[in-house]
């Protein structure tokens, strides 16, 4: 099993619109990963969306790609809290909504571990093992989420 790609795959009972705005729009991004209050989004390639990951640090993440409503992309450089995310600090982090009947598929595909250097103080947060369990809680925060969202 290669520790470089962690995919994560939910059906969530919400469509793709409002799937997309809870991945991207700053009032929702900060409820399902962060700490409640808005997150800065610049949603352009080259933008940056800010993580408040509470305690384990703040993360500016770098957009790779964004197509409405269907795939979003960031860097994320979970080894270095502050840094902001570029190639060969960070992974890449991937969403791909797909609509399905009323509801949507979502796959979060993160890759890039083999290629990082974490830090020792830092394995317990940034390493493929923590990000691996870490994307099950997250998906699933995502799709409770979306689902009570009002229509």
């Amino acid at each position: 099993m290669s520790k470089d790609r962690i995919e994560r795959d939910i059906t969530i009972a919400a469509p793709v619109e409002r799937v997309w705005a809870v991945l991207t729009e700053p009032e929702h991004v900060g409820k399902w990963f962060g700490q409640g209050e808005p997150t800065p989004v610049d949603l352009r390639p080259g933008g940056v969306m800010y993580l408040d990951h509470g305690e384990y640090g703040q993360f500016p993440t770098t957009i790779v790609k964004v197509d409405p409503p269907h795939f979003f992309s960031y860097r994320w450089a979970s080894a270095f809290p502050g840094e902001v995310a570029v190639e060969g600090n960070s992974t890449l982090v991937e969403f791909t909504l797909t609509p399905e009947g009323d509801g949507t598929h979502l796959r979060v595909v993160e890759t890039g571990f083999a290629a990082l250097t974490i830090p020792e103080g830092r394995q317990a947060t940034a390493s493929y093992e923590s990000h691996s369990g870490g994307w099950t809680g997250q998906v699933d925060n995502i799709r409770q989420y979306a689902e009570q969202l009002a229509a």
